[in-house]
């Protein structure tokens, strides 16, 4: 039973995994092109988002590989053949269990490590990328006006070291007035907390025009921030996000009462526990949904289950958003549904080991044969 189940929940980890990550491919495509990345550089980017995609996979796997398991020998009728043995349910329950247990942990490292180790390694790789990226465009003696918004010049640039000589900027990104900042030396940089490109200029002097109003001041040093956002098209890495940090970093945060996140970080925090959970939860769950299930088709078992894990997160989304705004107390809204679902599963468990849970497959064939009578009648 364990090496069925570690089959399935494999075939169907790597199924929706790789689904999940061609669709974040077809979002992040314009990201891609405007970067210019190569092969190499693309799948190393993949790499870096698929733990925080295995945070949501790993659960509905667990709980697919459980119920197509229990479906299979419930269907070919092995079920019936063990209690016929003298095996009951409950004696059934170490592999499942253990699986469970084992996609748990898996889960949990994913969560509190893996999750922040590769954001983290996303963001500076990207800014890494765009830096690079940034010195390409800019071209020594050439007017480069790619980013909507500015004109910049650079008499010579250096790409070993990202340093500029005699440069112009021209900001037209405000409505009221225009900005023209002249200085002999300046530098490229990233600010990946804020994800954005940075244009450190030296110096210099900076004419800002209002109508017919000119006015010059001169500066030491001036920072011209350029959003990756207006760069790359796809691309949205603003600030650092709780979703991005470390454990350890979640619950530091979570000390300061005057941050004005304070909520979403402790949304986050149990939010890093629940996602562990729910393999647990929802492996129990899916037994007796299968049990009761017994005669259906896999395909439609599927979908069933499919719609049970969508009931799950749906719960866990509302949760998650009524914590995040403080309608619901955090801990109440992120946990309710893997209580609600714990419950479901034990009660269906005690209901599927008395040979008491209702055949869900003979309701629905009586509901078609009904159908088909009441259209023959008409």
């Amino acid at each position: 039973m364990f090496g069925e189940l570690l089959h399935l929940f494999l075939l169907c980890l790597g199924s929706l995994l790789t689904l999940v990550l061609i669709g974040r491919g077809l979002q992040l495509r314009e990201l891609f092109l405007g970067l210019d990345l190569g092969l190499a550089d693309a799948v190393l980017l993949f790499v870096y988002l698929t733990p925080f995609f295995m945070l949501l996979v790993v659960p509905v796997a667990c709980m697919l590989s459980v119920f197509l398991t229990f479906l299979r020998m419930s269907t070919d009728r092995e079920l019936i053949a063990l209690k016929a043995g003298g095996v009951s349910l409950y004696q059934m329950l170490a592999a499942p269990l253990l699986f469970c247990a084992l996609c748990t942990l898996l889960t949990l490292g994913i969560s509190l490590q893996g999750l922040a180790w590769g954001m983290a390694n996303f963001r500076a790789t990207v800014m890494d990328i765009a830096n690079s990226r940034a010195r390409v465009v800019v071209q020594p003696g050439v007017f480069n006006k790619d980013i909507p918004g500015l004109t910049l010049f650079a008499r010579q640039v250096d790409p070993s070291d990202s340093r500029l000589s005699q440069v112009i900027v021209e900001d037209r990104s405000r409505e009221d007035s225009t900005l023209t900042i002249l200085a002999p030396t300046g530098a490229i940089a990233t600010d990946e907390a804020r994800g954005e490109l940075l244009f450190r200029l030296h110096n210099g002097r900076l004419y800002k025009t209002e109508g017919q109003q000119v006015s010059v001041l001169g500066f030491g040093e001036y920072v011209v921030r350029i959003d990756l956002g207006l760069m790359f098209k796809g691309l949205d890495l603003g600030k650092v996000k709780p979703k991005e940090l470390s454990w350890e970093q979640l619950r530091a945060l979570a000390k300061d009462e005057n941050n004005k996140y304070l909520r979403k970080v402790v949304v986050e925090l149990h939010k890093r526990w629940v996602f562990p959970a729910a393999c647990l939860v929802l492996g129990l769950f899916a037994m007796p949904l299968a049990c009761a299930f017994d005669g259906l088709r896999r395909q439609v078992g599927v979908v069933l289950a499919l719609l049970m894990f969508l009931a799950y997160y749906s719960l866990l989304s509302f949760g998650l958003t009524t914590g995040e705004t403080g309608t619901i107390a955090p801990e109440v809204g992120v946990w309710t549904p893997n209580v609600l679902f714990l419950a479901a599963g034990l009660w269906g468990l005690r209901l599927t080991a008395r040979e008491r849970a209702p055949a869900l497959a003979s309701l629905f064939s009586h509901c078609r044969l009904a159908r088909l009578r009441r259209k023959e009648a008409a």
